[in-house]
């Protein structure tokens, strides 16, 4: 008992500690992952240690949702670190995990991870995430998210100059931002949308549509931080130049000079300084005031040169080009015209458009000509690479659509296959049940009748006993009467005539009638012993013991057993009900069934007796024996015991192994 104790208290301590040790693991896990958030206090090495902890410990308690997160977690270290390799690495593995485990957040997260990643490397791969992400995070109902990729979205779009959908994709981002609760972040993604519609706008001559959106979008970085110089001159500039393209120069001229207003300008931003420089003088050009020019122009290309931003070189070499044209100075406009093509070969088809056709304009007869055709030429392969995006686009959105309605076909055809496997699974069961239950009943019902059937045998077999008994009676009172009515009477008579020759009284005389005498009386004394013990009743219920006697030799001699059967007299059958011998006949049946079938014997003995108006069975056999209590109640022993149930008895049952077994039987007489 000690034992027992100690172990099982052993056992839950080692459980106890199991599960303080599982707890500790995860709060592990989720402080390394907190402390990865610290950007404030922590570097970004440390972080990266804290990370890889929570990997590790995650990996350990094999936990996916939290492999995962260390995962994304470390692929978002890495990519402050610029390791695109190791960024990629982790971002696959968690993708992979994800959709093994069907994290609907987590394949959003990480398909909006890549769609980033990939925005200025492959337009393609970009789009494809974004709008794998876009579709998850619509469907977990996470507009704030979906409205931070529809601006990638947007923003590709515009790049490829699928203005229209570039578009549509802004409207929708903004109308899922004006649901949400105006926070800063809300506000920062609303000024980019508008500064996206506007810039659409602007590229489709539609001035006042765009003044409106950026306008909107200057409102909005004002409320999300005023104090962003940055931004803001970003987003005039791009307002004064839409001014500029509407011919509204004041409003324009106006612009830029709050931008130039900052004297510091130059030395924090001089790229950007050098583009408002051009933007400018441009204004000035086209609203006739030459008085800084082309002094300003040629400043703002000193400035992109001293520090080495050749592509902005473009614009302000075409800008000058045109200011030598207006002025009829050919080979300066030509020279900038060709310096513009030159760079512009190296970064922009949109640039090299455009210096092709500002040498048409400025080119003499066949050169102009030959300039505008490659300017036709380059215009309609640019054409054509945008509706070839466009359809690529709706290609990539229509194969994603047809991937996930056919994941989503094969997850019903897979709840269907499940449920119909389940249904037959179920009918298969419930008819192998039926069958079974069918074939118990027919069993029962078969074993039922085989009852009635030995029972309706049996009590024929009483009644036939019974009137070979009355029959026997019969012929035993008419022997009776024979004998005393006919036999007796003339030995009476001739014992009578003896007496009458008893008057010779001669000695040999007196001695033979004496013998006759004396031999007649012994025949009478024997014919009247017999006729008294004919004319008596024979034991009380003698048939019932002859019917188990037969009963007993039939089943031994098949059964190949030795008996012994052995009955108290007292006990009067005939007054005991037939539904009591019944069920013992059937009881002493079923027992020397089960002693041939299990026992292995060799000997059985039966034994009758009454106590207190008890009939006491006993059926002992010299077999296997068997451990009682670990015996299963088969059909025999379950009727033995409904038999005795049905005459209020009580059975009892009593082995040893290699000894025997004896079953012990009370049935009260009433």
């Amino acid at each position: 008992m000690n034992i027992k104790f100690y172990l099982l208290l052993l056992f839950c301590s080692y459980a106890s500690f199991s599960q303080e040790v599982i707890n500790h693991n995860l709060d592990s896990i989720q402080y390394y992952l907190a402390k990865t958030e610290n950007t404030k206090f922590s570097t970004i090495d440390k972080r990266l240690h804290y990370a890889n902890r929570a990997k590790i410990l995650s990996k350990n308690e094999q936990i996916d949702s939290l492999i995962i997160k260390s995962y994304i977690t470390l692929s978002s270290i890495y990519s402050e670190k610029n390791n695109n390799k190791e960024f990629l690495y982790y971002n696959h593995n968690a993708l992979k995990l994800a959709y093994k485990i069907k994290d609907s957040i987590a394949l959003a997260k990480v398909n909006k991870n890549l769609g980033y990643y990939y925005y200025n490397r492959v337009i393609d791969s970009a789009y494809y995430y974004d709008d794998r992400a876009e579709k998850l995070f619509n469907a977990l109902k996470d507009n704030y998210n979906r409205a931070v990729v529809l601006l990638d979205i947007a923003l590709i779009q515009k790049q490829e100059k699928d203005l229209t959908g570039s578009e549509l994709t802004s409207i929708k981002g903004l109308s899922l931002l004006d649901k949400l609760e105006e926070t800063k972040d809300v506000i920062k993604y609303q000024l980019h949308f508008y500064n996206n519609l506007g810039h659409i706008f602007k590229i489709l001559e539609q001035f006042d549509e765009a003044i409106f959106y950026y306008k909107k979008s200057i409102d909005k970085q004002n409320e999300f931080d005023s104090s962003n110089k940055v931004m803001l001159n970003n987003l005039k500039n791009n307002l004064a130049v839409t001014y500029k393209d509407a011919s509204q120069y004041d409003y324009a001229l106006n612009q830029l000079n709050e931008i130039l207003d900052n004297k510091n300008l130059k030395n924090e931003r001089p790229d950007f300084y050098a583009l408002v420089l051009d933007n400018y003088a441009h204004a000035l050009f086209l609203s006739n005031n030459y008085e800084k020019l082309p002094n300003l122009y040629l400043k703002a290309l000193k400035i992109c040169d001293s520090i080495g931003v050749e592509s902005y070189t473009v614009i302000i070499n075409q800008h000058l080009a045109q200011y030598y044209k207006s002025f009829n100075k050919i080979d300066s406009a030509k020279y900038y015209a060709y310096k513009s093509k030159e760079i512009s070969e190296k970064y922009s088809k949109d640039d090299l458009l455009r210096s092709l056709l500002l040498l048409s304009q400025i080119e003499d007869d066949s050169v102009a000509v030959k300039y505008y055709d490659k300017y036709i030429k380059l215009n309609d392969s640019l054409i054509k690479n945008e509706r070839a995006t466009r359809k690529k686009f709706t290609r990539i959105q229509y194969e994603t659509n047809q991937i996930e309605k056919k994941n989503k076909q094969i997850t019903r055809e897979r709840l269907w296959l499940l449920i119909i496997s389940i249904i037959l699974v179920v009918t298969s069961l419930l008819l192998y049940i039926v069958i079974t239950q069918r074939n118990k009943n027919r069993q029962l019902k078969f074993i039922q009748q085989q009852q009635e059937a030995n029972e309706e045998i049996y009590n024929l077999m009483l009644s036939q006993n019974e009137s070979i008994e009355e029959a026997r009676t019969l012929e035993k009172q008419r022997i009776s009467e024979e004998l005393h009515d006919g036999v007796l009477g003339r030995l009476f008579g001739a014992r009578l005539s003896l007496d009458s020759l008893n008057m010779n009284n001669s000695a040999e005389a007196i001695k033979t009638r004496s013998q006759y005498i004396d031999e007649l009386k012994t025949i009478e004394q024997d014919i009247r012993k017999v006729s008294h013990e004919l004319n008596t009743d024979f034991v009380s219920g003698s048939g019932f013991i002859d019917i188990i006697k037969t009963l007993v030799e039939t089943q031994t001699n098949v059964y190949k057993l030795e008996y012994n059967l052995d009955h108290d007299g007292t006990i009067i059958w005939d007054e005991i009900s037939n539904k009591t011998k019944i069920h013992i006949y059937r009881i002493i049946q079923e027992s020397l069934h089960n002693i041939y079938k299990h026992a292995n014997a060799s000997i059985v003995d039966i034994n009758f007796k009454l106590k207190n108006k008890v009939i006491c069975l006993t059926i002992t056999d010299d077999g296997l024996g068997f451990n009682v209590n670990k015996a299963k109640s088969g059909i025999g022993l379950k009727n033995m015991n409904s038999r005795i149930k049905e005459i209020d008895g009580t059975i009892n049952i009593t082995s040893k192994e290699n000894v025997g077994t004896t079953v012990t039987i009370e049935a009260p007489i009433a």
